[in-house]
């Protein structure tokens, strides 16, 4: 039998398990002890020298989805003037204001952004639209704000290679034996809850990439590059399964400027 060695995550519908009540406000905790402070290496090694290294340079900066705000402070620690980060989470937005470094908070959801057009330089959003349901709203709210010629980084759980399902397959019946990356069901947009540790379900929708392309040009937005970086070290020490599949990637990041002549809207 084909024996799953390192699968990427552990999906049951909504059907399956009924969700929290507000699965961001009951794992907020969660989240702030396992991510941050140094203490996920794909944070420390790979997101936040990438995001800092694509925000260089930008003043008003805003960070959609901040969680409790390393992202929004290290924007601020490398120069931006204005940074401000929004997230739907009361426990998150509070934590983040109680950390300080400079950046300043509002609980406000990613397709309702309360702010004017073209407030920003640069829009930054890490390992949040694959949680968003409503993503045209949101991409299309990311376009009003950002000024004409700014810049919009996003990194997203890989959607090809980290669909539900997916993971790296050691299979000893066949002779040869074969090793390969097993693919989940990649078209079907679903929205699932994933235990991402024990006990801990929260809410992932999978969609194609093409959504998101699509979902970009139909708002003013052109996709300058993509990065799909493989798994850093610090990753592979804590996740020893994963080595074998070390060129398969977890994140996608894109990175796309909003058209001077663009409306904002498809």
């Amino acid at each position: 039998v084909a024996v799953v060695v390192a699968v990427s995550r552990d999906a049951r519908t909504v059907d399956d398990c009924p969700p929290d009540p507000d699965p961001w406000e009951v794992h907020a905790t969660w989240w702030q002890d396992g991510f941050t402070d140094g203490a996920d290496a794909e944070y420390v090694e790979q997101i936040l020298p990438l995001a800092a290294d694509l925000l260089a340079g930008y003043d008003r900066v805003l960070d959609v989805g901040a969680g409790e705000g390393q992202v929004s402070r290290l924007v601020a620690a490398g120069g931006a003037s204005t940074v401000v980060g929004v997230d739907p989470t009361a426990a998150q937005a509070s934590e983040a204001t109680a950390r300080g470094g400079g950046p300043s908070y509002l609980r406000a959801a990613a397709d309702d952004l309360p702010f004017d057009a073209a407030s920003f330089d640069a829009v930054v959003a890490c390992l949040v639209f694959e949680h968003i349901e409503a993503v045209d709203e949101a991409i299309g709210e990311v376009a009003r704000v950002l000024r004409p010629g700014g810049r919009f980084a996003f990194f997203l759980n890989h959607p090809l290679l980290q669909t539900p399902g997916s993971g790296w397959i050691d299979d000893q019946v066949l002779d040869p034996p074969e090793q390969y990356w097993r693919i989940g069901p990649y078209l079907v947009e679903s929205m699932e809850l994933e235990e991402v540790d024990k006990g801990v379900f929260l809410p992932f929708v999978h969609r194609p990439l093409s959504r998101y392309i699509n979902a970009l040009a139909d708002h003013g937005l052109v996709l300058r590059r993509m990065h799909e970086p493989a798994p850093p070290d610090g990753f592979l020490d804590r996740a020893a399964g994963y080595r074998a599949a070390v060129t398969i990637p977890r994140l996608l990041v894109l990175v796309a400027d909003r058209t001077p002549g663009g409306t904002g809207g498809p």
